[in-house]
């Protein structure tokens, strides 16, 4: 109940009432606190439940709610919230410039979503609204509800009135305050995202500092960075702020371009900004997922730079109607600067992408270089090497994949290269890995590529062979050696030309040419459930055997003129006189190290000749019977012999030689030219322990 007025109209009481409205006039620049004071000092003459605060925006034509809560109750309306002028409270007060009271609300006069959703949830019975204007300019109006019908009498709507005068003026110093205050703070955020730009080139570490800065303006509560991926047609998160665990996507996730926010924002270049979600507009699952992870309202910005869009910067909130225009706008201007830091990172990242390639490229070619068997060309005028090279010449100007088979030695990898050389590959690189030679573990990541911290002890990204060899040749040696768990991913390297690196769920693809290369009857490995089926046949595609050296005698005696001459100018010697008994007896060894074992013969000879003519050691080669404390499973009797006799006997007297020791400097396979899992293997076949 309102005081008795005096004879002047006014109590001491109310005087009192509007020198204390005055006080919190002049002493809050802050609308929210500015509201809160005057809620409290209103409650002594105007009882109420609820104080809300409504700013008009001329630009939009719509109110802006600033809400405060009252009786320890939350209020109907966030502060913040836009709400129309047609069926609010505010809204009708501010259109017919008259305060509004009503001891009964009706919902047909008020029939706004969130108004309704006051009324019934919170059990408002009575309104008292009045406009706040000055110098006849709509400022807002000031909203006072309850929870009892007729709570508000004529009396309390002309105090509200006389209040509402003061309470414009201290309204726009506080919509001027705050607006400056935004101004300042706008141009030191531009300016740190600038300082930003010019030093990062993490876009993690770029968007967390954007995200940090603009949560001193709105109530973010997550922003994301998405970059168009070329490659996919998707768009692919770079870098995420969000809350975790439980966060909307992670970083690596691909959106489709179509029914989401970032992907309308890229194809219309234009901000999309939405109070809440459509899903008619919007509707990819992944928004379903996002709502249901609590995501309400949003904005998007596309990142344009040279007129190319890069993607979108995108801030989302978990309530309706969180952000302004002037948000959307503060984002566009830093979007315009964060564009040219992406284009930066992703021009930075292609560099070192092909800085690294360039770098394995090097490595392989100098290990190329070192090879031990580089041999400039083919030696040999044999009729099997004749065959061989004439299907060399046929399969080389395809891209079909070649297989070739033969024994240790034969030179499969000679015959790799003069397919690539003669193919239309022969500009970019031959790539090579032996299978036998790389831990099983390793091999994997060897093949296919692996990122930075994909397993203990990757602490840098890798990039695979099958990525290296792209446009050019991969040869796999010792292809029967690759573990059955990894032979599906490479059967679907062959058939799909992509793969994935360890770590990334990137999809890679490659044009690269395979040939590999087996000293193992693989057909043997496929009905032993060794080797699958489906990879032999896809490697099978064109088989090429190529003739152990003792089928191609007529190519010995070239081979032993084209070794000495190499390895005599490499030692700085002049030995250019072979003697054919030593000719003739090279020629008629069986060299079950093919022509691998045969080279190293004569680099040994080559080091013992003193003068110029060869003196090579042909009792190494002799093949009588001799008492060995090697276990032989078969001995040796007078009379012909087939070449495994002949094979176990040599290799043998090797082992008699080395005393047991098959690997390491000075080792029987180091003699026989053999790699030593091949002359363990070679041992086991031929009975010898």
């Amino acid at each position: 109940m309102l005081p008795q007025v005096s004879q002047d109209g006014l109590s001491y009481e109310r005087l009192r009432l509007l020198l204390d409205v005055n006080n919190a006039v002049v002493t809050n620049l802050d609308l929210h606190d500015l509201l809160h004071a005057i809620s409290e000092t209103l409650s002594e003459c105007l009882p109420h439940d609820f104080t809300a605060l409504a700013i008009y925006d001329e630009e939009s034509k719509q109110l802006r709610a600033h809400a405060i809560e009252a009786g320890g109750e939350r209020g109907f309306v966030a502060e913040g919230t836009l709400l129309p002028m047609e069926g609010t409270f505010a809204g009708v007060a501010i259109s017919t410039r008259q305060t509004i009271l009503r001891d009964n609300i009706n919902l047909e006069e008020f029939h706004a979503p969130r108004i309704r959703e006051g009324v019934e949830v919170l059990g408002l019975r009575s309104v008292c609204v009045t406009p706040l204007t000055l110098q006849g300019r709509i400022v807002g109006a000031i909203t006072l509800s309850s929870k009892t019908e007729a709570a508000f009498s004529k009396e309390h709507a002309q105090l509200l009135e006389q209040v509402a005068g003061q309470l414009a003026i201290a309204v726009a110093n506080a919509v001027n305050f705050r607006r400056a205050k935004h101004e300042r703070d706008r141009r030191q955020v531009l300016l740190e995202v600038s300082n930003a730009v010019v030093s990062n080139l993490s876009l993690k570490e770029l968007l967390l500092a954007v995200s940090g800065w603009l949560r001193k303006f709105f109530a973010l509560d997550f922003a994301s960075m998405v970059i168009k991926d070329e490659e996919t047609g998707l768009l692919r998160v770079h870098a995420l702020d969000a809350p975790a665990p439980g966060g909307i996507l992670e970083e690596g996730s691909l959106l489709p371009l179509e029914g989401t926010p970032p992907g309308i924002a890229i194809a219309t270049r234009k901000t999309v900004m939405r109070d809440r979600l459509d899903f008619n507009e919007f509707h990819s699952p992944i928004m379903r997922e996002a709502y249901n992870a609590g995501l309400r309202c949003g904005i998007s910005v596309p990142l344009i730079c040279h007129d190319q869009v890069l993607g979108t910067i995108n801030v989302g909130s978990l309530k309706e109607c969180a952000f302004t225009r002037d948000d959307a706008e503060l984002l566009e201007q830093i979007a315009t600067q964060v564009a040219i830091a992406v284009e930066n990172s992703l021009a930075f990242g292609e560099l070192a992408r092909l800085k690294n390639k360039l770098v394995s490229e090097k490595l392989y070619l100098e290990e190329e270089i070192q090879t031990e068997y580089n041999f400039e060309e083919i030696i040999g005028k044999s009729a099997a090497l004749k065959r061989i090279l004439q299907q060399v010449a046929t399969v080389a100007p395809t891209d079909s994949a070649v297989l070739l088979c033969g024994e240790t030695g034969t030179g499969k990898e000679l015959i790799a290269r003069a397919i690539h050389n003669l193919s239309n590959r022969r500009e970019r690189t031959l790539v090579k890995l032996n299978c036998a030679a790389i831990p099983t573990g390793l091999l994997e990541s060897e093949l296919f590529g692996h990122e930075k911290g994909a397993f203990t002890g990757a602490i840098a990204q890798r990039v695979g062979r099958f990525e290296l060899a792209n446009k050019g040749t991969l040869l796999l040696d010792e292809v029967g050696e690759i573990p059955l768990d990894l032979q599906p991913k490479l059967l679907r390297v062959l058939q799909e030309h992509e793969f994935e690196r360890l770590g990334s769920s990137k999809t890679i693809k490659t044009d690269a040419r395979l040939i590999a290369a087996t000293n193992v009857d693989l057909p043997q490995m496929v009905a032993e459930k060794k080797f699958r089926s489906d990879l032999f046949y896809r490697l099978n595609v064109f088989p090429i055997t190529i003739p152990p050296l003792r089928e191609r005698v007529d190519d010995i005696s070239l081979l032993i003129g084209y070794f000495t001459q190499k390895h005599s100018l490499r030692m700085n010697k002049h030995v250019d006189k072979i003697p054919k008994s030593t000719v003739d007896a090279l020629c008629d060894y069986p060299w079950p190290g093919n022509v691998r074992e045969l080279e190293n013969f004569m680099e040994r000879s080559v080091i013992l000749s003193s003068g110029v003519e060869l003196q090579a050691p042909l009792g190494e080669l002799k093949t009588t019977a001799t008492t060995s404390s090697v276990p032989v499973a078969v001995q040796t009797a007078p009379g012909p012999r087939s070449l495994e006799d002949v094979e176990r006997q040599h290799i043998a007297e090797i082992l008699e030689q080395t005393r047991g020791v098959i690997g390491g400097r000075g080792g029987a396979a180091e003699i026989l030219g053999l790699p030593t899992s091949t002359l363990r293997n070679r041992m086991k076949k031929l009975g010898l322990k």
